[in-house]
């Protein structure tokens, strides 16, 4: 086999490679030797049909068997014996002048072809005990145990109905049957009876609830919305739809005394153990968001200590999958460019820098992660799939199910959780001092 460069441009590398006629036809007949012991002809006992015969049975298949298997085994060997990795499948340009395709196919001429291929750039890793660090702690105040348990008290809050002429305010959860149409005609999924809305939610449709503010028992009104662009059900997204509405009961909400009593009827032991669940509960929000942020400016530290040029390819990919998410979400909002203050070729220099931190960054974790064996078990996948379906009350074994039956979701998990790992190894190297603030200084960045 004789390979030689044609092509070095950066991460890519092209080559030609020529094949011995030899070499292909040595393959052929280690093939037809397999299959003499495998086919059953009329005429000839197992093991016994002449390779002359299968040659003219099955030659020409065995031969681009061979082709095959010599193309494969040659890009093998260029990777191998060159250290390369590699960004995706090698591509390969076989012949396409069918009489020189039909010389190689009869063993009558050598095989060549070209290769071209992409190669992960080399990266050499910083020494993160040089990384300092600084991690955001803030403790759980009074006022903010006050607020969460004053949110759990007007979500639980019970409601009496308005009394005789009483019209729908905002705060009052009014009982509906509707009927939904599009261009007149009612949809699938659109008719609804004792449905309860609480006005102000925000839980239906946008301009839903507001229509209904002014309502009394007994009245009939025509609500008009527009179904939002992202909506689930696609054969309804973005369309305009008026539903027919008939107001059965309107009930107000009532004060909740926040006691003893408040408590058990969520089935806690005393309004005490109420609070200190919603202190447990806002902690791990806190120490959830310091985690963020501890990260965040790890990542920062790693893009600035690992400057090289990622795949072109991989870079790409990346910014169209950006792009795309960012054209949908305009369109959803009936926005541009220019009502976001920029314009689109400003947005695509920016979005392609993004991607090519993003691909940079996820070479380095990767590279990270291989230096020092760092895996996602089995066991890890599981606890992720429970959670994932923990997340989801009452349809856990259906969550459940739909990973069991798809593989590939499930290594959907992997990154994730392989990355996280990563963070934690380089976490432990660094040198990280904690500062204690605010919730407000916790949460600044990510609220705004």
């Amino acid at each position: 086999m004789q390979v030689t460069e044609t092509v070095s441009d950066g991460l890519k590398r092209e080559f030609q490679v020529v094949v011995p006629a030899a070499d292909l036809a040595a393959k052929a007949d280690e093939r037809l030797d397999v299959l003499k012991d495998q086919v059953k002809i009329n005429g000839f006992r197992p093991g016994k049909v002449p390779v002359s015969h299968l040659k003219r049975m099955y030659g020409r298949a065995v031969m681009a068997e061979a082709i095959e298997a010599a193309v494969r085994e040659a890009n093998a060997k260029i990777v191998t014996d060159r250290g390369f990795k590699l960004v995706r499948d090698p591509d390969v340009k076989l012949p396409e002048d069918k009489g020189t395709v039909e010389q190689v196919i009869e063993g009558k001429s050598d095989l060549s072809y070209t290769v071209a291929i992409e190669i992960m750039p080399p990266i050499e890793l910083a020494d993160f005990k040089g990384i300092k660090l600084e991690k955001l702690m803030a403790e759980v105040t009074a006022d903010e145990i006050d607020q969460a348990v004053t949110r759990v008290s007007e979500q639980s809050r019970p409601f009496v109905a308005k009394g005789e002429g009483a019209k729908a305010e905002k705060g009052d959860r009014v009982i509906i049957d509707f009927t939904g149409k599009i261009d007149g005609v009612a949809f699938e999924g659109g008719t609804g009876g004792d449905v309860g809305v609480h006005i102000g939610s925000g839980t239906f449709i946008p301009g839903f609830e507001d229509q209904l503010i002014g309502v009394a028992v007994g009245d009939q009104r025509t609500v008009n919305v527009t179904f939002p662009q992202a909506y689930p059900a696609q054969h309804l997204a973005g369309k305009a739809a008026e539903f027919d509405v008939t107001v059965k009961t309107i009930d107000a909400p009532q004060a909740v005394k926040l006691d003893d009593d408040f408590a058990k009827s969520l089935g806690l032991e005393s309004f005490a153990k109420l609070k200190d669940m919603m202190k447990d509960r806002l902690q791990r929000e806190h120490t959830a968001m310091s985690r963020q942020r501890l990260k965040r400016n790890l990542l920062d530290e790693l893009d600035a200590k690992h400057k090289f040029t990622p795949p072109p390819t991989l870079v790409e990919d990346e910014f169209n999958n950006v792009w795309k998410t960012i054209v949908d979400d305009l369109q959803e909002q009936k926005r541009s460019f220019e009502d976001e203050g920029t314009t689109e070729e400003k947005a695509k220099a920016e979005y392609r820098t993004i991607a090519e931190r993003r691909v940079r960054l996820g070479l380095v974790i990767a590279e990270i992660g291989e230096r020092n064996s760092i895996k996602v078990t089995d066991e890890e996948l599981t606890r992720s799939v429970m959670e994932r379906a923990r997340q989801v009350p009452g349809r856990e074994q259906e969550i459940w199910e739909y990973y069991r039956k798809n593989p590939d979701a499930v290594q959907s998990l992997r990154a994730p959780i392989f990355e996280d790992k990563v963070i934690d190894y380089i976490l432990e190297l660094a040198k990280i001092s904690e500062k204690t603030v605010s919730r407000e200084d916790l949460y600044k960045d990510d609220e705004a």
